[in-house]
């Protein structure tokens, strides 16, 4: 099982979230992810990203699975 998400409360200036939320949607993420993906590649070029830290979570609807056939013929 994967540990918990930390929650935290962030302020930002509002024209800093307005342009963090405008890249997000061009690249069709929440604001949240992309900021942690922004923290992130910031942590990895200082040297300083712990090399066990968990991947991204995927987001977006679940990969479809196929249904299987009926073995009742119906």
């Amino acid at each position: 099982m994967a540990a918990e998400r930390k929650k935290i409360l962030l302020r930002l200036d509002p024209v800093v979230h307005d342009a963090v939320a405008h890249w997000a949607a061009d690249e069709l993420r929440s604001t949240n992810a992309q900021i942690e993906i922004l923290l992130r590649q910031a942590l990895s070029q200082a040297g300083r990203l712990p090399d066990d830290v968990g991947r991204m979570p995927r987001s977006g609807r679940p990969p479809r699975v196929k249904p299987e056939p009926d073995e009742g013929g119906r």
